[in-house]
């Protein structure tokens, strides 16, 4: 059934009603999402990635139970729960720093980013695994780091601050959205030619759906994503085999045994899975379940039930993040928080999408459950940064109105 409303100014005669417009609808659900401040959804945030990081450490210490020796399962566990503890103190720090404590150093952070993805081509430095460059060696560490996910961090800081300091001239092609948007793609270039496309696209996403929030034209934002995204995949599809090999996959038109394994996976374990560290494809059939397929080992060893979990907890997560962002005033702190909750949120469902069939076959980890350092101590990053935009923001709040802690009731 259609819902109405009754029009401001209506006649004596009766109501003017109308139906309910989708921007509409999309406005009410907007009013209904932001709170009086930021404080709540930002702890609720916090506590579901705390919930994400405890589930994947458990799911970590499982998968290394049955494909690890006794040794190297005890030095997993552990290197899990230290990559996690990190994680967690990543949070807090950048909550402390925010995006208005990077905001000066933008320019150096761009900079630095940019030789980063270069240095994934310098022997000695850069690090190759399964024909792609996308590694930089940390000196002393005998630890690697994707310099990707890092510039999807500094980039979206940066366009908002791009976005915020141009203001009404961001309206402006030549003067004003057209230089932010060929440097977003000359970014998104380095990392395409890595070779990562799909790393490439979600940078891509990330960037233009910040420029668009934060003030650029509809078609000058989405326009360039459909453009450089279409011309990107066909690139892909004609001068890369195995870009082809995936979309064809994805279509139909071929089989990979690693994806329709996936499939099986996760829809063999039923309601309650067949039990944490009982699954079977994880040593006949799924490389990299730990990692780019873990979704698939959630729906076999926890079945639906884990499945929902999981779900429930990103969707908690998306929930949270649109609070959060709808309850910053200042502009800069709002756009940086947008964007870097997306990036963690669209990479969760990309995952999702992969390993239901629902997308192309590609490596993306799930943040926060997920093997691999890089990926959860930048989801973490980006998550603190977005919490330290809310801790400003009721900063700011308490200032104006002369009380610490924001509140002028007595109790």
């Amino acid at each position: 059934m259609a819902r109405f409303r009754r029009r401001a100014g209506a006649t004596p005669a009766g109501p003017v009603e109308h139906q309910l417009t989708i921007f509409e609808k999309l406005e009410t659900f907007a009013r209904r999402a932001e709170a009086p401040s930021p404080a709540r959804p930002a702890l609720r945030l916090f506590l579901c990635v705390l919930a994400l990081m405890a589930l994947g450490l458990v799911l970590q210490a499982s998968h290394a139970s049955t494909t690890l020796d006794p040794a190297a399962y005890r030095s997993e566990v552990v290197q899990q729960t230290i990559y996690r503890l990190l994680g967690i103190g990543a949070i807090l720090f950048f909550a402390r720093v925010g995006p208005q404590g990077l905001r000066r150093f933008l320019p150096a952070l761009v900079v630095l980013v940019v030789v980063a993805l270069f240095c994934v081509w310098v022997p000695g430095v850069g690090e190759a695994r399964n024909g792609s460059a996308r590694w930089v060696l940390i000196p002393g560490l005998n630890r690697t780091f994707q310099p990707s996910e890092l510039a999807r961090i500094v980039m979206v800081l940066w366009v908002a601050d791009r976005c915020t300091r141009l203001g009404p001239r961001l309206l402006d092609l030549r003067r004003g959205v057209g230089p932010v948007l060929a440097t977003g793609l000359f970014v998104m270039a380095l990392i395409g030619a890595e070779t990562d496309l799909g790393g490439a696209l979600l940078f891509f996403l990330c960037f233009v759906s910040t420029l668009y929030i934060g003030g650029a034209r509809f078609w000058h934002s989405a326009g360039s994503a459909i453009t450089v995204g279409g011309t990107a995949l066909l690139v892909g599809v004609t001068f890369f085999d195995y870009i082809r090999r995936r979309v064809e996959v994805f279509l139909g038109v071929s089989d990979n045994a690693q994806a329709s394994d996936a499939v099986r996976a996760l829809g063999s374990g039923e309601w309650f899975g067949v039990g944490l560290g009982q699954g079977a494809f994880r040593n006949t059939g799924i490389p990299y379940q730990d990692s780019d397929y873990i979704f698939a080992m959630i729906g076999e060893e926890l079945g639906l039930a884990g499945t929902l979990l999981t779900l429930g907890l990103i969707s908690a997560f998306v929930w949270f993040s649109l609070r959060l962002v709808l309850t910053i005033r200042d502009r800069y702190l709002a756009l940086s928080a947008f964007g870097l909750l997306l990036s963690v949120s669209v990479q969760a469902m990309l995952h999702m999408q992969v390993v239901t069939g629902l997308a192309p076959p590609k490596g993306m980890t799930l943040p926060f459950l997920s093997d691999g350092g890089t990926s959860l101590i930048v989801s973490s990053v980006a998550v603190g940064l977005a919490l330290g935009a809310a801790r400003r923001q009721d900063e700011d709040a308490a200032a104006e109105t002369g009380s610490p802690d924001g509140d002028l009731s007595p109790d």
